[in-house]
């Protein structure tokens, strides 16, 4: 299973170069089921890897000056702060087992699974429908909009491992009123950010396979040069209806997989 979990990595980056997202949201899917790492150390490794991966395509876009850093300091602000603490203070402390209903106990690794599954229902959705986003026309910007914004990005990031790009983009685009290609370069850097400080927050909690995490980090790399070259080449909103399915698949597979098959 382990050459189908480096093979999947690719494409986790793979993605990310096409449609410009989508790709970190597999990446704990990938570790528990194909890796067989426990959920808990997948969202660590994930936060690590989807980090420098997205920090790598946040750098292409600077390249080309697709990158707003103001908008990154305004969203940044609120959702790395949240994201740390997440991690650093409120993940550590919870319980192994949630609640019981007779003899099915939902764990940690349950709950975190189901909800990731749910997660990844939502986005697929956002994918499949992939009606293009507008920005509306220019009006003051509300802070505690981009603040609340903040903060529900850093929580998807720091108690899931995902990126949150598909939640991130349109709010870029509805509410900084950046065009789409300086959204998701936007989007990028700040989920770079947030990733890389949430795992910074679980360093000293376990142990780390350093290798690992690195490898797999750059395979996923290597495939967001990739998806950059094809992205040219194909009709990005048919991949990312494509892409939606399989992620809609792969959600429903979890539910079932989680609940009814352990």
């Amino acid at each position: 299973m382990e050459v189908a979990g480096y093979i999947a990595s690719l494409f986790i980056g793979v993605s990310l170069g096409l449609i410009g997202g989508g790709g970190s949201i597999l990446t704990v899917p990938v570790l528990v089921y194909l890796f067989a790492i426990s959920p808990t150390i997948a969202i660590s490794y994930s936060l690590f890897i989807v980090g420098f991966t997205s920090l790598v395509g946040a750098f292409n876009y600077y390249r080309k000056g697709l990158v707003n850093f103001k908008t990154v300091l305004l969203f940044g602000s609120s959702s790395i702060t949240t994201v740390f603490i997440a991690r650093k203070f409120i993940i550590p402390f919870l319980p192994n087992v949630f609640f019981r209903f007779g003899s099915f106990e939902v764990t940690h690794s349950l709950f975190v699974m189901v909800v990731f599954a749910i997660l990844m229902l939502a986005a697929s959705v956002s994918m499949i429908r992939s009606s293009k986003v507008v920005a509306e026309k220019q009006t003051n910007e509300k802070p505690w909009v981009l603040v609340i914004y903040g903060v529900l990005i850093g929580l998807v990031t720091g108690f899931l491992g995902a990126g949150g790009g598909f939640l991130l983009i349109p709010a870029l685009v509805i509410f900084m009123k950046l065009p789409m290609k300086q959204a998701i370069g936007t989007s990028l850097l700040i989920i770079a950010l947030n990733s890389l400080i949430g795992f910074l927050g679980d360093i000293g909690r376990h142990a780390i396979d350093w290798k690992f995490i690195t490898t797999v980090s750059a395979i996923a790399i290597a495939g967001i040069f990739i998806g950059g070259y094809f992205n040219q080449k194909v009709n990005s909103d048919k991949l990312k209806k494509g892409f939606g399915w399989f992620v809609l698949l792969m959600g429903i597979y979890i539910i079932i997989h989680e609940t009814l098959l352990k």
